[in-house]
């Protein structure tokens, strides 16, 4: 993340500018911050796992990194590179005017992250602390740029978040379904 915006942004504010933004923020209880930009690895990994789940989870919906999802908890607004629904979708819709100004998810069921160098502590740490906060998240999914690693931290009915992690020529379970750890590295063929 980069510095903080100088004062206090009201919501449906960072929406309006957001439409108009050629770079994507986050924003956190009235602070607007920038999102790094990613590298090609980062879109390839991350529309092969979206593609992945897309397959494995039939039933459920599974967007890119363009749908916005808001933490009702912590008042974050943030881009995960893929968030799947299972079930029906719950939205927060704001408008000005009639007019739609930004519309975000609030009821993930998975939500994936590509790590990389700028943004792994960030992901590893105060992001994933306020996707724990979204009561209908089961799963924290990151996806590693450096080497074929797939972690996935999994919230049981009860008690703590469990990590389980898969390297090259393995497979891991997301929401109920497996995915194998190779065919999110894949290139596509030419």
């Amino acid at each position: 993340m980069v510095e903080p915006g100088p004062s206090y942004v009201a919501y449906e504010e960072y929406l309006a500018a957001e439409q108009k933004s050629d770079t994507k923020h986050e924003w956190l209880d009235g602070m607007i911050y920038a999102m790094a930009g990613g590298t090609l690895e980062h879109s390839r990994l991350a529309q092969n796992m979206g593609a992945a789940l897309k397959t494995a989870l039939s039933g459920c919906d599974v967007f890119q990194s363009d749908a916005m999802t808001f933490v009702r908890a912590t008042q974050l607004s943030t881009y995960a590179d893929v968030a799947v629904v299972c079930g029906p979708i719950e939205s927060q819709k704001i408008e000005r005017n009639g007019r739609v100004l930004g519309e975000a998810l609030l009821n993930p069921t998975v939500l994936v992250e590509v790590l990389s160098e700028t943004t792994e502590d960030y992901d590893r740490g105060e992001k994933f602390a306020h996707y724990m906060r979204i009561p209908s998240l089961r799963e924290y999914v990151l996806v590693s740029q450096d080497t074929p690693r797939i972690e996935v931290f999994r919230r049981p009915e009860r008690g703590h978040w469990i990590r389980q992690e898969a390297r090259a020529g393995g497979t891991i379970a997301i929401a109920g379904r497996t995915i194998h750890v190779d065919d999110i590295y894949r290139r596509a063929s030419t």
